[in-house]
């Protein structure tokens, strides 16, 4: 069974900065592709970035040069670096690994 958790999310000032990771595992694991989602309450779950292999990246336009995904030494690990943070950056972030979701950490992005 596959297991995806992630940590890191917080309360942050408008500008500044959090590192999110995610950690994935289980038998069978692909870690080739993960990505980073977000959901805030009324909405749909959105992508916000993903990473195919070790460098191949992509990201929406809301938070283009803003954040930034990486995989760790390790395969299974993956970080979203979140750099000039925004009041409607504020969500729960999902980590999406071998096709599942872990329980999400929250960003709160507030003066």
């Amino acid at each position: 069974q596959v297991q995806v958790v992630e940590s890191g999310g917080g309360l942050v000032q408008p500008g500044g900065s959090l590192r999110l990771s995610c950690d994935a595992s289980g038998p069978f694991f692909s870690f080739g592709v993960m990505a980073w989602y977000r959901q805030t309450p009324g909405k749909q779950r959105e992508l916000v970035a993903h990473i195919i292999g070790d460098s191949n990246t992509d990201y929406r336009d809301f938070v283009k040069g803003r954040f930034t995904i990486s995989r760790g030494s390790a395969k299974n690990t993956v970080y979203l670096q979140m750099n000039n943070l925004r009041p409607e950056d504020t969500a729960v972030y999902y980590c999406k690994a071998g096709g599942h979701f872990g329980q999400g950490t929250q960003v709160t992005v507030s003066s």
